[in-house]
């Protein structure tokens, strides 16, 4: 059985690289074939379209930057797919879109889930990530090895969109809780407290989110290495946004975390890790 992957990224390279690992047959597709070449030297087969990926396989998994991409993506590869075959974006979107792919995924009579990972660069190479499915485990079980390669645990959440979902609120708290706390070391300086001080004081305290603690000798030393673009958790606070307008939900606090985003990515951090929000706060 041949697997197509689309979307080489941070992520999805790693991810596709614990696939061939674990012995399935991939083909891959990315807009930069470059970003191939590692792939293609561990075994794996590159094609020149997604049409082309989606004649040849019989499950394709997506792992792409914005809804737009993903829906560029599904018009070329849905009409080619065989019927009864899979299709299983792991991209971050907003829920209505995934409803919106199943449906259309039907239409062509191809299986569709939506299964986004918890976990950035390390937990993707280490195949250690967090799968969040939106189906019911019985329903899916020929996905689980490709699951379980990729990753430490699948979290089955019943219905499409489900998975879309609860990816929008980690990434929610993921954002704010960075915000948070970049504000209290801001507003902690000011007050004459030393930085290295205050590092190792409210890392250790229980309010502050465990991920910071495992961040505090990065903040230390002004390392922002890409792990979570900054950039692409902005696109996920507007997703949440939007998500919220749909269903009426009013997101305060939310909408003056996307301001911050937005001004940093103003001021050129887009590129850097998610936590750079520390740096654009700090100035």
């Amino acid at each position: 059985m041949k697997i197509g992957f689309i979307g080489l990224g941070i992520m999805g390279s790693r991810m596709a690289t614990n696939l061939i690992k674990s012995g399935f047959e991939l083909v891959l597709y990315n807009r930069t074939k470059s970003k191939a070449q590692d792939l293609l030297q561990k075994g794996a087969e590159f094609v020149e379209s997604p049409e082309a990926l989606a004649k040849s396989v019989d499950i394709v998994f997506t792992m792409l930057s914005t809804p737009g991409v993903v829906q560029e993506v599904s018009d070329k590869i849905l009409p080619n797919l065989k019927h009864d075959s899979w299709w299983v974006d792991m991209s971050t979107v907003n829920p209505s879109f995934s409803r919106a792919l199943s449906k259309k995924a039907l239409m062509a009579k191809v299986n569709f889930v939506d299964a986004p990972v918890a976990g950035s660069k390390a937990p993707a190479e280490n195949g250690e990530l967090l799968f969040l499915v939106g189906g019911k485990q019985e329903e899916l079980q020929a996905l689980a090895p490709y699951f379980d390669s990729m990753g430490r645990k699948s979290i089955f959440l019943d219905e499409v969109g489900n998975g879309a979902n609860l990816k929008m609120l980690i990434n929610l708290l993921l954002a704010q809780s960075m915000t948070a706390f970049s504000e209290a070391m801001a507003l902690g300086k000011e007050m004459g407290l030393p930085s290295n001080q205050l590092l190792d004081i409210l890392t250790v305290t229980p309010v502050t989110a465990p991920f910071i603690g495992g961040l505090k000798t990065r903040l230390a030393n002004d390392n922002f290495e890409t792990n979570f673009p900054l950039k692409w958790i902005h696109k996920d606070i507007m997703l949440a946004l939007d998500t919220a307008s749909e269903l009426k939900v009013k997101m305060a606090s939310l909408e003056q975390t996307e301001t911050l985003y937005k001004a940093a990515i103003e001021n050129g951090f887009g590129e850097l890790d998610f936590s750079a929000i520390y740096k654009s706060i700090n100035a």
